[in-house]
């Protein structure tokens, strides 16, 4: 069982907000290293964060999502610590490339670099910002893509402290696939990590992405604010999985930015099983001809987790294709948001695209609200979307018991089955089991 957040706030208002926002910006702008690379970045951000205020409900965005629990936190941003040994869970079962985050801050001591393509670069983002002759991969792109303004984007590029930097030449295939793993763990005070990733996969090459959000975070309230942007050029194809599983009073907040250059293919899979709170924002943009996203989520909650996922597809090409399919299973008193968005405009001629929420609830007292959006403007497209929420049936459940399993049995295989759609989609066999056996320990 999720422990509960904590105790109510005093009734905020919108000064009181400002006030932490602006507070919060103070402190990290004035904890981070002076890089050269970064001051008109995180200048830029700061102005952002001067003319916006701390989210709440009578905000459309944030109308499910109540934030007000973090404003009773004295965020410090969290240091960098010596981890131990990694986790078990973070073990693919099968070689790997591996970059490790903990609280924000590059591990070189935990990360394993053996297997990348020649010409590649990995490595800590800062230090490679820093060096002139790397930084060309990546500093044209860092915070480049739209929806930079969005406040907690703002806040992680204002006040990150590290990350992961990550290129890939054209016309290379990783044969390994790559893992990135940010680790949290309790720290005297609150504290914020805020990792950013950059990946560049250049024209033609092809990767295997994995991200996991873990650690020891139970013992301590934190947030996590991460942001990862991914660009792919022509004819560049991932697979890209991020499983969030952090502690159960974490809060947790990512977003996933990707920029689709012509005939590029992005399939990311997002597991979301950790965190008291977490929201996860998904962007896609589509900025050339015949490009394919396939994008699908898995959140299992229960306790009083909650858990919100905002996607946006913009697609401004002709011949591109969408397929988006969400899945949820809430018990308890977990409360689950699906919001999903796809533009099509008017130059995304001959669009396919489709999106389909399907959510289970398990018991009386959980909540789901969901919104699937078709925004179209372009008049030759096929396009389809809508949501379901649903029980378990009585007769199937009797259905079962006559094969002779039990109650509990036939509830569990049901679970299994709805989430099975979804686990499918990760690449990585051994991955795969280990997910099924942590799916099935949540149902019970």
């Amino acid at each position: 069982m999720a422990a509960s957040l904590s105790p109510p706030a005093p009734p905020l208002t919108a000064d009181r907000r400002d006030r932490y926002l602006q507070n919060l910006a103070q402190i990290l702008r004035s904890a981070v290293p002076e890089d050269l690379a970064l001051v008109d970045l995180r200048s830029r951000a700061a102005a952002w964060l001067q003319e916006q205020t701390f989210p709440s409900p009578r905000q459309e965005d944030w109308r499910f999502t109540d934030l007000s629990p973090l404003l009773a936190l004295d965020l410090q941003p969290a240091p960098a610590v010596s981890a131990p040994d990694l986790p078990d869970w973070s073990d693919l079962g099968t070689p790997a490339v591996q970059l490790v985050l903990v609280n924000g801050h590059f591990c070189s001591t935990l990360s394993q670099l053996e297997g990348l393509p020649p010409g590649a670069i990995a490595g800590s983002l800062r230090d490679l910002l820093n060096q002139p002759d790397l930084a060309a991969h990546f500093l044209p792109r860092l915070a480049q893509a739209p929806g930079q303004q969005e406040v907690f984007t703002a806040l992680n590029t204002l006040g990150f402290a590290d990350g992961v930097g990550l290129w890939i030449p054209p016309h290379s295939q990783v044969e390994r696939p790559i893992q990135i793993l940010y680790l949290s763990y309790p720290t005297p005070t609150p504290g914020l990590a805020q990792p950013r990733s950059l990946v560049v996969v250049e024209a033609g090459s092809q990767l295997t992405l994995v991200e996991q959000y873990g650690g020891d975070g139970a013992s301590s309230l934190q947030l996590t604010n991460g942001v990862t942007e991914i660009w792919l050029q022509a004819s560049a194809q991932i697979t890209h999985s991020r499983l969030q599983r952090e502690g159960e009073s974490t809060f947790h907040i990512g977003k996933t930015a990707v920029m689709q250059a012509a005939d590029s293919q992005y399939s990311g899979t997002a597991l979301h099983w950790g965190a008291q709170l977490n929201r996860h924002h998904w962007e896609i943009y589509q900025t050339g001809p015949q490009t394919t996203t396939h994008l699908h989520g898995l959140a299992a909650l229960r306790g009083s987790q909650h858990s919100d996922t905002h996607s946006l597809v913009a697609l401004g090409h002709p011949h591109g294709r969408v397929e988006q399919r969400h899945r949820t299973i809430v018990d308890d008193r977990a409360h689950s948001v699906f919001n999903g968005r796809i533009v099509v405009s008017q130059a995304a001629q001959f669009t396919n695209a489709s999106q389909i929420n399907r959510n289970l609830l398990l018991s009386d007292q959980a909540r789901v609200d969901t919104k699937p959006q078709l925004e179209i403007v372009a008049d030759n497209v096929k396009c389809a979307h809508g949501a379901t929420v649903s029980q378990l049936q009585a007769d199937e459940i009797f259905y079962l018991q006559s094969r002779g399993l039990s109650a509990s049995q036939a509830q569990r295989l049901l679970v299994y089955a709805f989430a099975m759609e979804i686990l499918h989609t990760i690449p990585i066999t051994s991955l795969r089991e280990v997910l099924r056996a942590t799916l099935a320990e949540l149902s019970d």
